[in-house]
């Protein structure tokens, strides 16, 4: 598991372990957090006040952990911001190497699954020059008082980057 601030180089390092170990003939899968961003009814005000709630953890859990744990073929069904649904997906089989990135990967509903754990960190001013190269002015605003936050309360509730290989971009 990849979890850690965001723009802090999570997507970046799975890709770039997915390559290396690729070239090497051993296949990987990759999957994101970001995939499973909640749908608009999960979006209650409820949920949204829960520690680590603003991520889809079970049907995370249900379509990539469980599948994973159980050495089954299962269903990557990535959120799609632009048309507000769940896609049709693609079928994956468990690999000798699979990676979960993004903030929310080590969320508690899954247990501890996980063979290797890293936290990726950067500075609070690149964090925020990242973000906007990344994603615009606009957006930026939304990155500082909403989920720049919510992740923080997370990290700090579960101790995510204590249990975790640190590593700072």
């Amino acid at each position: 598991a990849i979890d850690g601030m965001c723009a802090a180089g999570k997507t970046t390092l799975a890709r770039e372990l997915q390559q290396y170990y690729e070239q090497e003939k051993i296949a990987v899968n990759v999957f994101h957090m970001d995939d499973f961003f909640l749908r608009k009814e999960q979006r209650t005000k409820e949920r949204m006040e829960e520690t680590g709630g603003n991520v889809d953890y079970e049907r995370f859990f249900e379509e990539v952990i469980k599948p994973l744990k159980d050495n089954k073929k299962g269903k990557y069904r990535p959120y799609d911001c632009t048309t507000g649904e769940v896609a049709e997906g693609t079928f994956f089989e468990s690999r000798r190497l699979n990676i979960i990135e993004g903030s929310y990967s080590r969320h508690p509903y899954f247990k501890e699954v996980y063979d290797i754990k890293i936290y990726m960190e950067t500075q609070p001013d690149e964090q925020i020059r990242r973000i906007k190269q990344r994603n615009g002015e606009v957006m930026l605003s939304r990155f500082l008082n909403e989920w720049i936050p919510k992740e923080n309360a997370y990290f700090d509730a579960f101790s995510i980057k204590k249990e975790s290989l640190v590593i700072t971009t």
